[in-house]
């Protein structure tokens, strides 16, 4: 029999135990009321399910803490592609201390419910759709650490209620539509970290002075914000700042003396694009600890204090376009930890030493437009790790040292219009120099023929000098985007190519130079024998006839064997459909004529449209099949394709082949291609339509490089290759044809039909390997495109150029970033078209590794459309008379 108190604690043990599983169920039904709620396109919670026999805790995204049991404590749900709405069964979970949902697509107001969740420590809501004023009700977060409601569409003022939040170490509002008055709360919060109220143009503010009293406060970003003022000189008493930024506001009067001795501990310091004026504080830097001091864009007056030369850890300094001048910082120059030193437009003087040889790490050096003197020192080439050099408009003399481009990262090497004389040295060591800017200088001799061994040279600019002799012969085999060599005592014969793609402007003034087009044509350019000339044209003619003879009957005999060949190879087809698809290959084969060709389809085959009984509108891609796959390994490959589903990926609906040819079946959409599109002479989409395709286009890619298993590359992107549906959603089609055509026979199709073409990376004619930054590159000549309104290739423009060497040309002109944007688009979207602009710049960089990823690019240009404030990317009413009809 059992002791008395036995029973009692069994009844305890039974009902804790029960408590548990109760516990434990309950959190498990929130959650997956909570999934129930949202959207899922990558099926990313396909964990979360009571039948899997798997735990709620080993769920995708969830954290339990044991207290004593099992308890959800956070749920990290970041860059899932999720929507919908935000459950409030989410604040069941009584634990619950770090809510991740960023990166994502929520598109709703800031959910009050959430006020419920009071163990919330973190909140993150940044990167999604989010819109509406800021709720008094986040202001009952009493536990609350970490708030981060960055790069959304949240409107209106600051809630004074904020000042409750006592205990917060980051508040990230940062890139969002918040305007008014910013409060004066901050000083509640003394255990602040982190501040960000960046990228809000419409506050209209002065800043709190009370952010002084943030003692322990490292980083503070006010950039971009409509800020107006003086900067506090309670600020002085930021002693743990490490990062600064009030740069892009309407900031004006002096940066603070006290300021500068107080901040031993800053590490990066931006102040640019203000109406600051006065003299820079000489203490600032005696902490010795500063690593980035940006001050450009200013009003500023009078010299830098010598003091900075004693920041032993200073990476970046940054003075540009301002009044400062004065000699130039010496110890600058030779600082051990220095990467970037900008101090363009400004009235400097003073030389370069030789020490700058022991600044190792220097990567960027641009002091353009200012009053240095003296000669380029030999320590410039020894600084190994230097890839832009750039010091035009100043007063440097005597002659280039021999070693001035010996570093194997120099990229952009500019000089022009100093006062530098003597012979240009041999290059021979530079093997990535892109640019060489020489022009205005008195440079004599010979142009070094080396320069035609340096494989990606695409800028050279060497006029108004005195150089003679000739043109080095292997220049025609670089791909110039700029050669000019106007205004100099040059003779002879100038290569043919150099001619054809160049303006003549680029050779003027060299009185000694011919060649076609030239005011003085060489010798041999004239014909020596009319009668040759006769006898050659009547050959021409015969040869002629006789060809269009030979192809009238080739054309025939074709066209019998075809209609034959149709006929007798019903029933040698193999299908498969990954949709129901009610369509046979005797439908698709006598479907395949002339009349319902869309396009030519490219190297790779011709494309038609299909109308099924059913009213389905499909496109086949027709394709030889060179054979070289098995029919197994064919399958596979249209099958890994045809998995892929994502928005602005054309969906592979089936496909059907023999021993000679391969019929694709895609989806059929209704637009046409961009590159159709673009090609029409009322070609006037409007620029949030533009941005939106853009955005479509480069997710597509990111998902391909990145988020789809197996990653695939496009290969043969392309305008033409991006279809748009009825809303002008984009959508890549013709990717990854390598494994459906082997690599053998892709490569052999892609160099026979499009070696030359201008989406072709720069690096596609000796690389052995394709890479994501060749397609990044392809995507940076279609961004061209849509910010141009122009074609990539106009064979039949005035200068014959495409695009990308067109905008390069453009861009090296005054104002000719401007003269590059559609003149059809509102100026009022000119700003964010030239930052579209230099998207698409970085994107096609002749060097790989300086493009972008993709991913990159997409949030890149998802930040320019939250800041231009088009929900959803809608059409604004003053451009939708503009859409095609």
């Amino acid at each position: 029999m059992a002791a008395p108190c036995t029973y009692p604690l069994l009844l305890l043990s039974l009902s804790f135990t029960f408590f548990i599983f109760t516990s434990a169920a309950t959190e498990s039904d929130a959650l997956l009321i909570f999934k129930s709620s949202i959207n899922d396109p990558k099926n990313s919670l396909s964990s979360w399910t009571n039948t899997s026999g798997v735990h709620h805790c080993n769920w995708t995204g969830i954290t339990c803490v044991a207290v004593p049991s099992l308890y959800v404590s956070s749920i990290n749900l970041q860059g899932l592609n999720l929507s919908g709405d935000i459950s409030s069964s989410i604040c069941e979970m009584p634990y619950l201390s770090h809510l991740n949902l960023a990166d994502n697509f929520f598109n709703q107001s800031i959910p009050l419910h959430l006020s419920q969740c009071s163990s919330l420590e973190n909140l993150n809501l940044s990167n999604n759709l989010i819109w509406g004023p800021i709720p008094d009700q986040l202001s009952q977060f009493d536990a609350l650490l970490f708030l981060d409601l960055s790069k959304n569409r949240i409107e209106g003022k600051i809630p004074e209620s904020f000042g409750s939040l006592v205990n917060l170490q980051i508040l990230n509002l940062g890139s969002n539509l918040l305007s008014g008055s910013v409060p004066s709360v901050f000083g509640n919060f003394s255990e602040l970290v982190v501040l960000d109220l960046s990228e809000n143009a419409f506050l209209v503010s002065e800043i709190p002075a009370d952010i002084g009293k943030l003692e322990k406060l490292e980083q503070l970003f006010l950039q971009g914000s409509g800020f107006y003022g003086e900067i506090p000189e309670s600020f002085s008493g930021l002693q743990n700042l490490t990062t600064l930024d009030l740069s892009q506001n309407n900031l004006t009067g002096s940066f603070p003396q006290t300021l500068g001795s107080s901040l031993n501990n800053l590490v990066s310091l931006d102040i640019s694009q203000n109406k600051l004026s006065g003299s820079f504080p000489s203490g600032t830097c005696d902490g010795k600890s500063l690593i980035n001091l940006s001050l450009h864009t200013n009003f500023f007056n009078g010299s830098i204090p010598d003091s900075i030369s004693r920041c032993l850890n200073l990476e970046k300094f940054q003075v540009r376009d301002n009044g400062f001048s004065g000699v130039f910082p010496n110890g600058l120059w030779s600082l051990p930890k220095l990467k970037l030193l900008r101090a363009e437009n400004n009235r400097f003087s003073g030389e370069l030493p030789d020490s700058i040889s022991m600044a190792a790490q220097l990567e960027q050096v641009q002091i353009d437009n200012n009053n240095f003197t003296g000669k380029i020192p030999q320590g410039l080439g020894s600084v190994k790790s230097l890839y832009r050099f750039s010091a035009s408009l100043n007063g440097f003399y005597g002659e280039l040292p021999p070693n001035f481009c010996d570093s194997p990262a120099m990229s952009i090497f500019n000089l022009s219009h100093n006062s530098l004389s003597g012979q240009i040295p041999e290059l021979i060591k530079c093997r990535k120099l892109v640019s060489l800017s020489l022009a205005a200088n008195n440079l004599s001799g010979e142009i070094p023929p080396s320069l035609a061994e340096l494989p990606v040279l695409t800028y050279l600019d060497l006029s108004e000098n005195k150089l003679s002799g000739s043109i080095p012969q292997g220049l025609q085999n670089l791909k110039l985007a700029l050669f000019n060599v106007s205004f100099n005592q040059l003779s002879g014969t100038v290569p043919l190519s150099l001619i054809s793609g160049l303006p003549a402007s680029f050779l003027q003034g060299n009185p000694g130079l011919c060649g076609p087009g030239l005011p003085n044509p060489c010798p041999d350019d004239h014909p020596k024998h009319h009668a040759s000339g006769l006898t050659t044209l009547v050959c021409a003619l015969i040869s002629v006839a006789f060809a269009i003879g030979t192809m009238s009957v080739a054309a025939g005999f074709f066209v019998f064997r075809r209609y034959s060949r149709r006929k007798s190879e019903i029933g040698k087809w193999h299908s498969i459909f990954f949709y129901p698809l009610r369509i046979t290959e005797n439908d698709l084969m006598m479907g395949m004529d002339e009349k319902s060709a869309i396009e030519s389809g490219g190297p790779f085959g011709r494309v038609n449209f299909l109308s099924l009984p059913s009213g389905e509108k499909i496109a086949i891609k027709n394709m030889v099949n060179f054979g070289r796959q098995s029919s197994k390994a064919l399958k596979a490959e249209v099958k890994t394709l045809a998995k892929i589903r994502h928005k602005n990926i054309v969906k592979v609906l089936g496909f059907c082949h023999s021993d000679e040819c391969i019929f694709l079946i895609y989806e059929f959409l209704q637009k046409g291609s961009l590159g159709d599109m673009i090609c029409r002479p009322d070609f006037q989409l409007p620029w949030s339509v533009r941005l939106r395709i853009a955005i479509g286009v480069a997710q597509g890619l990111a998902y391909l490089h990145r988020d789809y298993t197996p990653h695939l590359l496009h290969r043969n992107l392309k305008s033409r290759n991006i279809l748009l549906d009825t809303d002008f959603e984009p959508k890549l089609t013709d990717f990854a044809l390598d494994r459906i055509l082997g690599e053998a026979a892709f490569n052999s199709t892609m160099a026979s039909e499009c070696a030359h073409s201008c989406y072709n990376a720069p690096e596609y004619g000796y690389s052995k390997k394709a890479t994501e930054q060749m397609d990044v590159y392809s995507f940076g000549v279609v961004l061209l495109e849509l910010v141009a309104g122009r074609q990539a290739e106009e064979a039949e423009s005035p200068d014959s150029l495409n695009i990308v060497k067109w905008v390069r040309r453009k861009i090296n002109i005054t104002n000719g970033a401007l003269q590059v944007l559609d003149p059809k688009i509102s100026n009022s979207f000119q700003q964010e078209m030239l930052v579209a602009l230099e998207i698409a710049q970085r994107c096609t960089a002749v060097m790989p590794e300086k493009r972008p990823p993709m991913l990159e690019v997409v949030r890149a240009l998802q930040s320019l459309s939250l800041r231009s404030c088009l929900p959803n990317l809608e059409l604004s009413t003053s451009e939708e008379h503009s859409l095609p009809v």
